[in-house]
């Protein structure tokens, strides 16, 4: 959002503020304010003019200043109401330089998760991926999918929902038919040998979404415990995301508070075989330790699946 639209809104947010107050806190012009206000309207911000003065009524319910306004970390926001996929564009925003630059949707038409699957992301939901530098070694970069399946549980759970982790990255709510998805994560990385230069980190969250739109599998904020302000909603992801990317320390354990999958049996589908066992702990940068029975195998990359107890 432009700065200075951004310093019209925290103007008026809380009472009415003369369009001459503003002009000479903002040292621009009376004009300037006038075309930021309806510029502002034009996206769907209800601003009142009362007397000489303008006050900020209501936020639209989503979009791109909707997000941007309020938001306590340094993301950009580009909105879409519909797109074939936030990670293809988020690829092509990094290949041109973008850095948190986040890419936000109503709706994807060619949404994908893991092992290039079909992704189902209709309207209601959020759909985002971000355009991240972070300074680590690409080895590293497994921290970020953590953290990014951390932030949305925890967002998650400070809606209501009893959602949890299972390894690595996707977002489950127990249910009396089992574990369903929330949300699914896929991460993308360019870099080279020693450093990051960039990844995407693509974040699908089933929030406003009917259950007869979803697979079987699949859960939404809706059905658990009915509509979310999605952007209230976004933002909170966002903000647990940039504040776990500072502190890269505090990311496998606040995954393992979230884990579902510790203490679990599990099957893991690897590039080199079979593992299946106890999953007992995960180690830096997000490899999962598994005991056999006979060892304990540190599993780097999967296709995991929670077995029921025997």
């Amino acid at each position: 959002m432009n700065e200075t639209r951004r310093a019209v809104l925290e103007a008026i947010a809380d009472y009415d503020v003369s369009g001459a107050d503003i002009a000479e806190r903002l040292d621009v012009t009376r004009a300037a304010v006038w075309k930021h206000v309806e510029a502002l309207r034009e996206e769907g911000f209800v601003i009142e003019s009362e007397g000489d003065g303008y006050v900020l009524e209501s936020v639209p319910e989503f979009g791109e200043s909707t997000v941007e306004y309020g938001l306590e970390a340094p993301f950009e926001i580009e909105y879409h109401d519909s797109i074939g996929s936030t990670n293809d564009r988020a690829r092509e925003a990094a290949g041109e330089g973008a850095e948190n630059l986040v890419v936000l949707a109503d709706e994807q038409t060619g949404g994908r998760g893991r092992l290039d699957r079909e992704w189902a992301a209709p309207s209601g939901g959020v759909w985002l991926s971000a355009v991240l530098r972070p300074s680590m070694p690409p080895a590293h970069a497994p921290l970020v999918t953590l953290a990014a399946a951390v932030a949305t549980a925890t967002a998650a759970r400070e809606a209501g929902i009893d959602a949890g982790i299972k390894w690595p990255n996707d977002v489950l709510v127990p249910t009396d038919e089992g574990e369903k998805k929330l949300a699914g994560i896929l991460t993308e990385m360019e870099g080279e040998a020693d450093r990051v230069s960039w990844v995407v980190v693509g974040i699908g969250i089933n929030a406003n979404i009917d259950a007869e739109e979803l697979p079987d599998t699949a859960t939404s904020i809706r059905e658990q415990v009915g509509d979310v302000d999605r952007r209230t909603f976004t933002q909170r992801v966002l903000e647990r995301l940039d504040d776990l990317l500072a502190d890269e320390e505090a990311i496998l354990d606040r995954w393992r508070d979230l884990a579902l999958t510790l203490g679990r049996r599990v099957r893991v589908e690897t590039p080199d075989g079979v593992v299946e066992g106890k999953a007992i702990d995960i180690e830096r940068p997000g490899t999962l330790l598994v005991d056999t029975g006979t060892e304990t195998v540190r599993v780097h990359a999967g296709d995991c699946e929670h077995l029921r107890a025997t």
